[in-house]
């Protein structure tokens, strides 16, 4: 929590305007829009395994929480889906919803997916349903980057 408290206060953007309503200038809402699109890219890319993309798409202070609990930084999170560890067969979007703030330079984005792994050992489907939140900041020479992510599972609709 301290982490994001952190990195919430150095990208200018106040805890409260989390709990306010998006701002309606057009860069905040320009930013949205091309925030969403790219959020669906990354899934893509996570999908698709690429990497030129994907490190772009993370910042290199990133901060990535599983949704069991295991925190990972960058280097280590794309190792991962390099090595197999991570392994995405299919995402699909329930929603998503983006929130931008000081002027399109940050956003703050939560959403619903559903992960398809290769089935488990015992042949049975590997599904995941998140909510996830997420951080993105827009770098000057790099565009938008995700800083930070952290998901939940859910469990399956009955």
């Amino acid at each position: 929590m301290k982490q994001l408290v952190y990195t919430l206060a150095l990208l200018g953007l106040p805890l409260l305007a989390l709990a306010q309503a998006p701002a309606k200038n057009s860069k905040d809402q320009a930013a949205a829009q091309e925030v969403d699109k790219l959020e669906r890219q990354r899934f893509a890319a996570l999908v698709s395994k690429d990497f030129t993309f994907l490190d772009k798409a993370f910042a290199d202070d990133l901060v990535y929480t599983h949704s069991n609990g295991k925190q990972q930084g960058k280097t280590d999170y794309l190792q991962g889906v390099r090595e197999g560890k991570s392994v995405y067969d299919k995402i699909d979007v329930e929603n998503i919803n983006v929130r931008a703030y000081n002027n399109g330079q940050a956003a703050a984005v939560n959403g619903q997916i559903i992960i398809y792994q290769p089935n488990k050992p015992d042949g049975t489907p590997n599904v995941a349903h998140l909510k996830y939140v997420t951080v993105q900041v827009k770098d000057p020479k790099k565009g938008w980057q995700v800083v930070l992510w952290q998901s939940q599972k859910q469990p399956e609709a009955k």
